[in-house]
């Protein structure tokens, strides 16, 4: 479920928190994928893919 997230915050650049539970991502989903660093939010209720840190 993750992966989907992050694959369409990826695609549509910017994510809505309605997006991803109409995807079926649970909100506390949300929470945990910040903690991860797989999204920033970036506004109340919009979220971006997190960019991967350069190695």
């Amino acid at each position: 479920m993750r992966e989907r997230a992050v694959s369409l915050a990826r695609e549509k650049g910017e994510v809505r928190t309605k997006d991803l539970t109409d995807i079926g991502a649970p909100l506390c989903y949300l929470a945990r994928m910040r903690e991860e660093g797989l999204l920033v939010k970036v506004g109340y209720g919009r979220y971006r893919a997190a960019v991967p840190k350069a190695a």
